[in-house]
């Protein structure tokens, strides 16, 4: 055995759990060198795809010529729905609503018609321009009012919260109002657009690799079109370019495609549609419109809420159910509603199926909820942070502490958040200025608002809250790395391999991180829910929880010693007296023929939910934060700066500090232009307009609030047992933006000397802005 006194030791690893470490990929990020699908070396014989799309909105199809698609120089095949040897579906949900490719009836413009392979992908997508559709236009409407007006059924059963006794109680309230709030979608502007390639095996054997943040379901979906079982294919996904929930369900559709032809053709088959294909053929962020009525009380506490979300979910029900359901579970923000009833409506329109966004419907719904405060601090004349902290959830024991959904709120830190940023970004102080400088202020208005955040994780389909990991430890004591998740700029593989490297107490660069395939770890749950972390992280440390019980049991037998005295320090193990290199004491295990293998496995615990009921436990816990925005608006013309944010964010305790404070920043961006300046637009014949970086505006760098103070929580600790006590990053800090929108109602608010509420809907463009102002000069 090796008793060398080493001198030169480390006293702790390379990359532990709670260390700051950067991105594996961000070297690769910023040269160019992180290989993506379209990066991979094409195969021999690859042949590319293009999508035939519909040019009407509703529609019935009673003709198609693809003679002269067919004809066009290098196409090999077209094929239409009667072609998909399985089942023509790719609904996520199994509900059969959702043509891979339309046959009869087309319901929203864009939709893909039929498929075309060539040579080349310029020669596939030149000729899927030449086919001739003959159509029966049937009414469509694109929009909320539209589905309204028009008596539209639901895609999916709607959902009803409801605590308390909101009927008899609304009428007993001191003050009582009502209004109504829209709130636009967005567009998930990932840098990487879909791709697919598909790549036949022998038998009926398919290899996917996809841009997906569900390989599972990719996998599942490939089955369900070909018609053969999901041990037949494979789905593998190295990295994405972005996904943002936009690569939960709507790589499917991609993905069948290239499968179908694969198989078909027996050649390998790529489909990347081009960015305006892309953003018209794939589902966005919901639009919401709220309708709401308020009872409280001359202080400003809420006595009763009744509040009806209903959604523009396009033509088929996709995810549209649970984030709806979503949107309800995040009304409340971070308010105890006395007595409540919220409904969803999820309505049907000629539109392109929305789908998963970051947040997952809880922006919309906590948006409404801060709307919600607005109105009544403007309605009694009050600072709306100080109507915020009356409401807010108490402490156990309160009675104040159960939501609409009837789970009790036990882990409430949103108090103390709150008051430090109250402090630290010296909001009263500021406040008081700005108000000063707008009365004397002639053209250039400035508003300040700080918002809380409380964010319910899990997924609230109970089954989906599961995850598998897969561990090696090879003979010289390197570290394979597997789990179910998907790495798409957001850090997962990196913490995982940081729990794996503190699990073994070994240098991250000992533990290559791999694709994830579904040939390795089965029935995994897309990355999404911001459970990324808390799930395969869990999964991994489960693994190697197993190989390390398996080597403390080898080494206390061969050396005589109690288990207790085993112990993993920094890139060695301690046996007895002794320490052993750890390489060398894995190849000793090796020859003992110790299992150096490990699947390991978490299910998220305490967590239930009855969707028909309206009660249970969807989440595990809740992650809280705020923020702290200043604007600048012009009054001339709606335009505006973000002068300054502060942030302070719970992320329990932080797996890794610098890539959480990546991901508050970004998110925070990301929901700043949700609320500013993203706008999606359809025009009268049901096209959307906005399908480009031409019309579609998303935030710049120089967008960017010119102060921008972002600190996380240091002291929280997240109260259940999660992967080394940390929280969830990826979705919540998406709300902190709900801070820009208030300010700038603010400084709307100033025209009319804050007498009204501004109902400033969103996204606050700057024609918005300015049509507010106009209005408030009329108040």
């Amino acid at each position: 055995m090796d008793k060398s006194t080493f001198e030169d030791r480390k006293a702790i690893i390379a990359g532990p759990m709670h260390g700051s470490l950067r991105h594996d990929s961000a070297h690769k990020h910023v040269t160019g060198t992180a290989d993506y699908i379209d990066d991979i070396p094409e195969p021999t014989g690859l042949l590319h795809g293009a999508l035939g799309l519909s040019d009407r909105a509703h529609a019935e199809i009673l003709s198609i010529d693809l003679s002269e698609v067919a004809a066009y120089p290098g196409v090999v095949w077209t094929f239409t729905g009667k072609d998909v040897p399985g089942v023509n579906d790719v609904s996520s949900n199994g509900s059969h609503d959702e043509p891979l490719l339309a046959e009869t009836l087309v319901q929203f413009h864009g939709q893909p018609i039929f498929a075309v392979i060539a040579e080349t992908r310029d020669a596939a997508r030149r000729a899927a321009l030449l086919a001739k559709i003959e159509y029966r236009d049937l009414p469509h409407w694109s929009d909320i009012d539209g589905a309204l007006a028009n008596g539209s059924p639901l895609v999916i059963t709607p959902m009803t919260l409801h605590r308390g006794e909101p009927e008899t109680e609304m009428p007993n309230a001191e003050r009582r109002l009502r209004g109504q709030m829209r709130i636009g979608g967005q567009e998930h502007f990932y840098l990487e657009g879909h791709i697919a390639v598909a790549i036949p095996g022998e038998d009926d054997e398919v290899t996917v690799w996809s841009s997906t943040q569900h390989p599972s379901e990719i996998q599942h979906i490939v089955g369900h079109v070909l018609d053969i079982p999901s041990n037949a294919v494979t789905v593998n996904v190295r990295r994405m370019g972005g996904g943002f929930g936009g690569k939960e369900t709507q790589g499917n559709q991609f993905a069948a495609l290239a499968a179908i032809a694969a198989k078909k053709l027996g050649r390998a088959i790529k489909f990347r549609p081009d960015r305006d294909e892309d953003m018209s053929a794939t589902g966005k962020r919901h639009d919401f419109l709220v309708d709401y009525e308020l009872g409280f009380d001359a202080e400003g506490r809420i006595h009763a809420v009744d509040a009806t979300y209903a959604a523009r979910c396009g033509f088929s029900s996709d995810l549209s159910g649970p984030v709806t359901d979503r949107a309800l579970f995040h009304a409340d923000s971070s308010y105890f509603y006395p007595h409540v009833h919220l409904t969803s409506k999820p309505l049907k329109t000629h539109t392109v199926s929305n789908t998963a966004f970051r947040g997952f419907g809880g922006p919309q719904g906590m948006l409404g909820a801060e709307r919600f405060i607005e109105e009544i601090a403007y309605a009694l004349g009050k600072d709306p942070l100080d109507i915020r902290k009356l409401n807010f959830y108490g402490q156990p024991g309160s009675g104040r502490t159960l939501t609409p959904y009837h789970q009790e709120v036990e882990d409430n830190i949103i108090a103390r958040v709150v008051e430090e940023l109250e402090e630290t970004a010296e909001y009263r102080t500021r406040r008081n200025a700005i108000i000063a400088f707008n009365r004397d202020s002639r053209y250039i208005r400035k508003g300040i608002a700080l918002t809380p955040v409380k964010f319910g994780i899990s997924f609230t389909m109970t089954a989906f809250n599961q995850a598998g990991a897969l561990v090696h430890i090879y003979q010289d004591g390197s570290i394979h790395l597997n789990h179910g998740g998907t790495e798409m700029g957001q850090g997962l593989y990196t913490k995982v391999a940081q729990v794996l490297a503190d699990s073994f107490q070994v240098d991250i660069d000992r533990v290559k991180i791999t694709a994830t395939t579904t040939a390795k770890v089965p029935n995994t749950s897309a990355t999404a829910a911001s459970s990324g972390s808390d799930l395969n992280g869990m999964a991994a440390y489960d693994a190697a929880r197993q190989i390390k019980e398996r080597l403390v049991a080898f080494a206390a037998e061969k050396w005589n010693v109690t288990p207790s005295d085993v112990v993993f320090l920094p890139n060695r193990v301690r046996v007895g007296e002794s320490e052993i290199p750890f390489p060398d004491f894995i190849k000793q295990a090796y020859f003992a023929r110790v299992q150096l293998s490990a699947a390991g496995f978490y299910k998220t615990p305490k967590i239930h939910w009855d969707r028909k009921a309206g009660r249970g436990t969807p989440f595990y816990y809740f992650a809280y934060g705020a923020a702290c925005t200043e604007v600048s608006i012009d009054t001339l013309t709606g335009e505006y700066l973000i002068d300054r944010t502060d942030i302070l964010h719970d992320v329990g305790r932080s797996l890794n500090p610098a890539i959480d404070l990546g991901q508050v920043e970004g998110a925070f961006v990301q929901g700043m232009g949700w609320l500013t300046t993203e706008e999606l637009w359809w025009d009268d014949k049901g096209r959307l307009r906005t399908h480009a970086p031409s019309t579609y505006k998303i935030p710049l760098a120089s967008d960017r609030p010119k102060i921008f103070n972002v600190r996380l929580a240091e002291w929280s600790e997240n109260t259940e047992a999660t992967i080394g006590r940390s929280k969830a990053v990826g979705e919540p800090p998406l709300m902190l933006a709900i801070s820009v929108l208030e300010a700038l109602s603010m400084a709307v608010a100033s025209v009319a000397d804050y007498r009204v509420c501004p109902r400033l809907d969103a996204p606050a463009t700057p024609e918005r802005v300015l049509m507010a102002v106009e209005r408030m000069k009329r108040v």
